[in-house]
């Protein structure tokens, strides 16, 4: 029996081991993607008790929501999952713009839903922050929604400091997403602590950092797609990584499990972290990720992984 935890204050109860779908029919984002092992990760994930999907309109555009919502349709457990998309991108023409205008907000909810063949959705964000609407006008047509039932909770992503207040002002947000990981600390500094403070659940992205805290490469890797324009994996600064890497597989070995099991542990242990959401390109990563569950780490682990990463 997995053991569930409640995202903030939302009412959603989740498994904290979730999956994210940017490799699902996000053929934009890697090149080459196999769409039928991307179902097949999907269906993986819900058979082994993973409840909690994460997606966005701009994986694909659009595909990596057809291909989730296909999948749930088959399974016939909707009421069983967890479903969380995003929006602010819009195509105009050839060009890809920002919007989180209440109109726009509400349009790209409804195209959602049709991708999704859902006629709700459990968690909307805001994918993006837009240079124009005031955040709380932003967050306002969510709510709109929220109270309409479409949606069941409100969502930001990548919202710097003041425009996460500034959207908040109203006391909406339930979740904020932004990147965090042991090689980028910098929500620490404020987004962290205001997340606390205020009972918003934080869900960090890349928490394996693009796989290098998945203990998977060595200083020989050479990077073809997006992670080659990745800072932590080039020259000197991908060496120093490596190392740290290596004093935590030492604790791994020790616990007889993954790297990466041990890091997705460490960040369940922080105050405003209630769920995960590694990403998979194949249905064995997904099964993989979920032996996290098993990992227990006490105060000493904890803090000497921090020092580690400091």
């Amino acid at each position: 029996m997995t053991r569930h935890t409640q995202i903030g204050k939302t009412g959603l109860f989740v498994n904290p081991i979730g999956l994210g779908t940017n490799a699902v029919g996000g053929h934009n984002l890697y090149p080459n993607l196999n769409e039928e092992t991307g179902k097949e990760l999907v269906q993986a994930a819900i058979h082994h008790g993973v409840n909690f999907i994460d997606t966005a309109f701009i994986y694909g555009p659009g595909r990596s929501e057809e291909i989730v919502g296909e999948v749930i349709k088959e399974t016939g457990k909707r009421s069983d999952i967890i479903l969380a998309t995003k929006g602010a991108h819009k195509c105009v023409g050839q060009d890809v713009v920002f919007d989180n205008s209440p109109a726009f907000l509400k349009q790209t909810v409804e195209e959602s839903l049709k991708r999704l063949q859902t006629d709700y959705i459990d968690l909307f964000y805001i994918h993006f922050p837009d240079n124009d609407t005031p955040k709380d006008e932003a967050v306002g047509a969510l709510k709109q929604l929220k109270d309409e039932g479409k949606i069941r909770a409100i969502g930001v992503s990548n919202f710097s400091i003041d425009q996460l207040i500034e959207a908040n002002k109203d006391g909406y947000v339930d979740v904020y997403q932004g990147e965090y990981n042991l090689l980028q600390r910098s929500a620490e500094k404020v987004l962290l602590p205001y997340t606390v403070e205020q009972n918003i659940s934080f869900i960090p992205y890349f928490p394996l950092a693009a796989g290098i805290l998945a203990g998977k490469y060595n200083k020989d890797r050479v990077f073809n797609d997006l992670r080659s324009k990745m800072p932590h994996l080039q020259g000197e600064e991908f060496v120093q990584n490596l190392d740290k890497v290596e004093k935590l597989r030492k604790l791994a070995n020790e616990k007889q499990t993954d790297v990466a099991h041990v890091v997705l542990a460490w960040y369940v242990t922080r105050d405003s972290i209630d769920v995960v959401i590694p990403g998979a390109k194949r249905a064995e990563q997904v099964v993989s990720n979920l032996r996290t569950l098993d990992v227990h780490l006490t105060a000493d682990e904890i803090q000497e992984i921090d020092r580690i990463f400091q």
